[in-house]
């Protein structure tokens, strides 16, 4: 495959040092390096920038793996997680430090590493052939590609050849002939990556196919029972930490609430029956965003502009505040911070007949927010529920703390901007 320079790690933080590190200590320290008499406080400072920069560039080229991230919304959050560590180190070990140095050095990396994030979505658009067999129209319609559609003058085109960066065939179809098979195989021995069609839609769309589900390999959908032990500790943690801010937002939410409700009643709180991991039944908390008869006519999903919902209801719905109070349910262990959303056994013994493989999604605990909801947002019948079902595979295979960390970031924004609120 062919990559710009800049899509390699090593290079960017190669740069990142020279830029961020090296280049403040030149302006700043110069007279120390000529006389080579560096003082301990510029050591550290030069240490620390340099431990700082290599953790943001990491930190973002981890997050910017998932499909669909290479915006800006995680610069900031990396860079200010790294700088909380660093100054955790510094206060914890009393190192002292050049304030001017560590200044100068977060003015220049915050620029570096918002340019490098636009120099790498510039040059990270593949260009990818495909074989117009099958299932791999379906690609078309993805976004940030350019695709090239494979005919046989192109194989015979050399200069055509050499700069596609990948080959993408539909290889369980039977009119893949022995003539497109030669020419995968020659794109292989030309140093083209060829993958399947579903693999290139999960890395693309960030979704797993689950019409056939055995070609991405079921039985290997587990997720990491160590990690599974490592996210409930920090559910705790987490919760423990930021109480304070809960319990305010909790109040200014329960008041708005009784407000909003002054004339019709009803109470602050809303418990419904929900699915749980194992499909374990539990009762899920949540603040009350409808009228209080919402549901007089039986269970149905949320849709756009429901009369349901309350003036205030519709706030706290958009910002995600109406789903604090299942901060109770991360406690008591039957939901996690992050994880596929808890549906109501209605709907789950309505999707299990209709949706194959739909009660896998069960196999991690349901999360107030996760991948399905950052990328998709809410879904109001069987079709959204599918796709949203496609990205809760997706998180499953991919169950790891860096998606974790990134569907953080993204619902934060969502909670900024109301994405996909109902």
């Amino acid at each position: 495959m062919h990559q710009h320079p800049w899509q390699y790690l090593s290079i960017r933080i190669l740069m990142g040092w020279l830029v961020v590190a090296c280049l403040p200590a030149i302006i700043l320290f110069w007279p120390y390096v000529i006389d080579n008499n560096w003082q301990l406080t510029q050591l550290n400072s030069l240490v620390v920038s340099s431990i700082a920069i290599v953790l943001s560039v990491i930190g973002l080229d981890r997050l910017t793996q998932f499909p669909g991230q290479k915006s800006m919304i995680t610069v900031l959050p990396v860079l200010l997680s790294v700088a909380l560590l660093v100054g955790t180190i510094l206060l914890i070990f009393r190192l002292p430090y050049s304030v001017y140095y560590l200044s100068l050095s977060a003015f220049i990396g915050v620029i570096f590493c918002f340019v490098s994030q636009i120099i790498l979505r510039t040059v990270t658009k593949p260009i990818i052939g495909y074989i117009p067999l099958g299932r791999c129209h379906d690609l078309l319609t993805i976004e940030d590609v350019s695709w090239i559609r494979l005919s046989r003058d192109i194989i015979s085109n050399q200069k055509q050849f050499i700069m596609l960066n990948a080959v993408v065939a539909d290889l369980a179809d039977s009119s893949l002939t022995d003539d497109w098979q030669r020419f995968l195989a020659e794109a292989t021995l030309q140093g083209i990556p060829v993958y399947n069609v579903l693999q290139v839609r999960e890395s693309l769309t960030g979704r797993l196919p689950i019409k056939h589900l055995y070609e991405n390999n079921l039985g290997s959908l587990l997720p990491s029972q160590s990690y599974l032990l490592i996210k409930r500790i920090m559910d705790t943690l987490i919760i423990i930490i930021t109480l304070p801010i809960v319990l305010v937002l909790a109040l200014f939410v329960i008041l708005g609430i009784k407000w909003d409700s002054r004339h019709t009643g009803g109470s602050v709180l809303f418990t419904q029956q929900r699915v749980g991991q194992g499909g374990k039944l539990f009762t899920m908390y949540k603040f009350r965003s409808m009228v209080p008869t919402s549901e007089k006519s039986g269970a149905r999903m949320a849709s756009t502009n429901d009369m349901r919902i309350t003036k205030f209801g519709h706030f706290i719905r958009k910002t995600r505040l109406d789903e604090l109070p299942q901060f109770i349910n991360v406690l008591k262990g039957e939901m996690s911070l992050i994880g596929p959303r808890p549906e109501q056994p209605s709907f789950v013994k309505q999707f299990n007949e209709t949706i194959p493989f739909y009660s896998y999604r069960h196999i991690v605990k349901p999360g107030i927010s996760g991948w399905a909801q950052v990328m998709h947002g809410y879904a109001s019948d069987e079709d959204e529920t599918k796709v949203k079902l496609e990205h809760d595979f997706f998180y499953i295979k991919n169950f790891s703390l860096t998606l974790d960390l990134l569907i953080v970031i993204k619902t934060i924004q969502t909670m900024i901007t109301g994405f996909g609120a109902r």
